[in-house]
C-alpha cells in the first residue's frame, strides 16, 4: 500500500506541473481526423475532389468530413450556448444531408460558407487572420482542407484554454493530496525528515559562514531596490534565504549522496534536468564571453551573428559532460571559423594569427573545472537563480550580473522552471519546513527580517 500511495502522490504531483500549452498530437486511428493527418493525408483530399468532379457527385467523404467538423463544433461550444448548439445541429443534421446526398444535390460550399461564418464565432483572436485567409478560398476541397486544419487548431486552444482554467484547481489539489500524502507516511515513519533537516542545516551554515559565492545571495533579498544587485549590507538570515540555498546546492547534489532531501524526492528528475541545464548554459555563457573579448564590439552587437553562434555551440556542448576536451576542441574549432566568417562579412579587423591561437586556447581551457571564466560564470547563473527565488524571474533579469546578458532568453527558461518546481515544493512541504527551520534560525533573526515567512 505504500508504494502505490507513492506512486499516486508522484502522478497528482506531475499533473499539478502539466504545460499549459499543448501540442496537436497524433490522434486515435478510429477518428477522421487521425487518419487524415497521420497516414493519408494527400490521398484522402485527392479523394475527396475526384469524388465531388464526378458526374454525378459522390458525396460518402464529404459526408464524413462534414461529421466530423460538426462534431469539432461543438466542441468548441462552452454549456451555455445552446442556442449555437441547437443551431449547429439543425445546419448539420446528418440525417437531412444524407437525403440530399442520395438526391444529388448538396450544396457543399454553402456548408462550407456555413462552417466558416461559425467559425469566425468561435475561433480566439489569433485565429482571427487564418479564418479570413479562407474566406478567398473557392476551390471546394481546398476551402474544406483550410477548415479542417483551422478547427483542429481551434480546438487545440480550447483544450488550452480548459486546462489553464483548471490549472488553479489543480494546484491547489495537489499541494493538500501530496501534504496529505507524505503526513500519513511520517507518522508511520518519525524519522522520515531526517535528511531534510541534514539539507536545511547545511544551507544555514553555509550562510551563517559564507563563502565569496554563498554570500551573494543577501544582495538580492531586499526589496528594497529595483534589481539584485544594489544591496550592499548583508541582511539577517531569513526562512527564505535558506530554501535558496538550499534548492541550489540541489543542483550540484553528488549522485552518490543517497541523504537526499525525502521531500523533493519526486522533484529528483526534474532537478537532475535543471542541474544539466545550468551546466549546458555555464559552458555555452563561458564560450561567448571568451569569445567576445576578443572580438570588435560591432560582431557580437549582431543579434544574427549572436544567435547562429549560440546554436552551433549549444549543439555542439550536448555531450560535454562525457567528454569534455573532445567537446571543446570542436568549440574552439567553429567558433574560430564563425568569428572570422563574422568579422570578414562585416568589414571588420581579422584577428591576428597570435590572437586566433590564443582564443583557442581560452575555449579549450573550459573543458577544466577549475577554468576561472568558467567558475565565475557558474557562481553568476547561482547567483541569478537565487535572486529568481527571492525576487521572481522578471525582476532579476532587470539587472543580470556581468557575461550573462548574451543568454538571457535562456536564462529567463532555466529561471522560470526553477522558480516553479521550488515554489510548488514550498507550497506543499511549507508547515515542516518552518518547524525545522525555528531550531536554525533564532527568532529576533526571523522578526527582523523582511522574507522572514514562507
Amino acid at each position: 500500500m505504500a508504494v502505490a500511495s507513492i506512486g499516486m502522490t508522484e502522478r497528482v504531483h506531475d499533473a499539478s506541473k502539466l504545460d499549459c500549452q499543448l501540442e496537436e498530437r497524433s490522434l486515435s486511428s478510429s477518428s477522421l481526423k487521425g487518419k487524415v493527418k497521420d497516414t493519408m493525408p494527400s490521398d484522402f483530399w485527392e479523394h475527396l475532389n475526384e469524388q465531388l468532379s464526378a458526374v454525378p457527385p459522390d458525396f460518402s467523404c464529404a459526408l464524413e468530413l462534414l461529421k466530423e467538423i460538426k462534431e469539432i463544433l461543438l466542441s468548441l461550444l462552452l454549456p451555455r450556448q445552446s442556442r449555437l448548439k441547437n443551431e449547429i445541429e439543425e445546419a448539420l443534421d446528418m440525417e437531412f444531408l444524407q437525403q440530399q446526398a442520395d438526391r444529388g444535390d448538396l450544396n457543399v460550399s454553402y456548408l462550407s460558407k456555413y462552417i466558416l461564418n461559425m467559425m469566425v464565432l468561435l475561433c480566439a483572436p489569433i485565429r482571427d487572420e487564418a479564418v479570413q485567409r479562407l474566406e478567398n478560398i473557392s476551390d471546394p476541397v481546398r476551402l474544406l482542407r483550410g477548415i479542417f486544419q483551422v478547427l483542429g487548431q481551434m480546438k487545440m486552444d480550447m483544450v488550452n484554454y480548459t486546462i489553464q482554467s483548471l490549472q488553479p484547481q489543480l494546484q491547489e489539489h495537489s499541494v493538500q493530496f501530496e501534504r496529505a500524502q507524505f503526513q500519513e507516511r511520517l507518522n508511520k515513519e518519525p524519522r522520515l525528515l531526517n535528511h531534510t533537516t541534514k539539507w536545511l542545516t547545511q544551507a544555514a551554515t553555509q550562510l551563517i559562514a559564507p563563502s565569496a559565492s554563498s554570500s551573494d545571495l543577501q544582495d538580492c533579498s531586499s526589496s528594497a531596490g529595483p534589481s539584485p544587485s544594489d544591496v550592499a549590507v548583508p541582511e539577517p538570515l531569513s526562512p527564505a534565504m535558506v530554501l535558496s540555498q538550499g534548492f541550489l546546492n540541489l543542483l550540484t547534489w553528488d549522485p552518490e549522496n543517497e541523504e537526499f532531501p525525502e521531500t523533493l524526492v519526486a522533484d529528483r528528475p526534474r532537478l537532475q534536468e535543471l542541474e544539466s541545464q545550468q551546466s549546458q548554459l555555464t559552458i555555452l555563457a563561458s564560450v561567448l564571453l571568451v569569445a567576445s573579448s576578443f572580438s570588435d564590439s560591432g560582431l557580437f552587437s549582431s543579434p544574427q551573428f549572436v544567435d547562429k553562434l549560440k546554436q552551433i555551440t549549444k549543439s555542439l556542448v550536448e555531450d560535454f559532460n562525457s567528454r569534455p576536451e573532445e567537446v571543446m576542441q570542436s568549440v574552439s574549432e567553429q567558433v574560430v571559423e564563425e568569428v572570422h566568417q563574422g568579422l570578414e562579412s562585416m568589414g571588420l579587423a581579422a584577428l591576428s594569427s597570435e590572437n586566433t591561437a590564443s582564443l583557442v586556447g581560452q575555449l579549450q581551457n573550459i573543458a577544466k573545472k577549475e577554468n576561472c571564466v568558467r567558475s565565475v560564470i557558474d557562481q553568476r547563473i547561482h547567483l541569478f537563480l537565487k535572486c529568481c527565488f527571492v525576487l521572481g524571474v522578471q525582476r532579476s533579469l532587470l539587472d543580470l550580473p556581468g557575461g550573462l546578458t548574451l543568454i538571457e532568453a535562456e536564462l529567463a527558461e532555466l529561471g522560470q522552471k526553477f522558480v516553479s518546481l521550488t515554489h510548488h515544493n514550498q507550497q506543499v512541504f511549507a508547515p515542516y519546513y518552518t518547524e525545522i527551520l525555528k531550531t536554525l534560525i533564532s527568532p529576533a533573526q526571523t522578526l527582523a527580517t523582511k522574507g522572514g515567512s514562507l
